[in-house]
């Protein structure tokens, strides 16, 4: 799904070449960050040349723009013009940029549900229209905005590192340590120990993160089993004795995993190295010109500081997760 789809309900005034072209600058002003009061607009010329138009037809977008409400603004001789006040949300509805789809993990965390959580009241707040899919695995929500089905994708900035070279797509943001992830931990079934001679490991094929903190961790044990698992609860592979240990995300381990299972640190070193990066929530989006007036927006119009807020009222039980 492409989300840039064509404005509904304008009225034929937006349909005209001035139309066009002031749909066009609604998406500028997202994208620069220039919708506030008090931001000084581009200049007409500019924009005029940015667009390939005259600058007579910029002058008419803009009062086209006025006109919807979507800007209000004053001129100041030489200085140029300034925004008084701007609605977000009718500027977005304007651009035609349509809504923004955000490929997610399942919420089977509390953190994951502070995250969308979050996201979505960013969202509300940039006036832009937003929704979520899950999907599980980074490589599944990585092809979903590579191949246009979604705008967005969430996953750990270590899978965002090894997948943006693989796929058209790229950064938007980090939102920082502890948004994806609390930590991982070695899940261990009673009587086996770290160094119990060949482990056998469940791997769930469709977490890379998983997938790699396995690797790193058991890469000096050759005597090591690995036991393909799609259990959405892993413990439970190793509760019925199908795998002796798994590495896991904690937030997803219940209190009191079945048949007592021993939860432990990983090593400092892993630790060390690869936490911030498997903990870290990353965005990406699509690169090339088929994502760029969307991307542009979301970068310009999206508070993520509001996100990491939010998610922690979340954690903290202070907000219902809604998303």
């Amino acid at each position: 799904m492409n989300g840039i789809h064509g404005p509904a309900g304008l009225d034929e005034r937006f349909l005209t070449r001035n139309g066009h072209t002031a749909r066009q600058v609604a998406a500028l002003l997202l994208g620069q960050g220039t919708d506030g009061a008090g931001a000084r607009l581009p200049r007409v010329r500019d924009l005029a040349e940015r667009l390939g138009v005259g600058n007579g037809t910029v002058q008419a977008a803009l009062r086209l723009l006025e006109e919807a409400g979507a800007i209000t603004t004053v001129a100041r001789g030489h200085l140029g013009t300034f925004l008084v006040g701007s609605d977000r949300a009718v500027l977005w509805r304007l651009s035609g940029l349509g809504t923004v789809l955000a490929a997610m993990p399942l919420p089977h965390s509390r953190r994951f549900e502070g995250l969308a959580t979050g996201l979505r009241t960013a969202f509300e707040e940039a006036g832009a229209p937003f929704a979520i899919t899950f999907l599980r695995g980074a490589a599944a929500r990585v092809a979903a905005v590579a191949e246009g089905r979604a705008e967005l994708a969430v996953l750990s900035r270590s899978a965002a590192d090894r997948l943006t070279g693989q796929q058209a797509v790229e950064l938007i943001a980090d939102l920082g340590p502890a948004t994806y992830a609390g930590g991982h931990g070695l899940l261990l079934r009673p009587g086996i120990t770290l160094g119990s001679p060949g482990l056998r490991i469940a791997v769930d094929a469709a977490s890379d993160d998983q997938r790699m903190l396995t690797e790193r961790l058991f890469a000096h044990r050759p005597d090591v089993e690995r036991v393909p698992c799609s259990s959405l609860e892993p413990w439970e592979e190793l509760a019925r004795g199908r795998a002796d240990a798994t590495v896991w995300n904690l937030d997803e381990v219940p209190a009191q995993p079945a048949a007592e299972i021993q939860v432990l640190p990983l090593g400092d070193e892993l630790t060390r190295d690869l936490a911030v990066r498997h903990a870290s929530a990353a965005l990406i989006g699509r690169t090339g010109e088929a994502g760029a007036g969307a991307l542009a927006a979301v970068r310009g119009a999206v508070e993520w500081s509001t996100v990491t807020a939010v998610q922690g009222e979340v954690l903290r039980g202070e907000r219902v997760p809604a998303y």
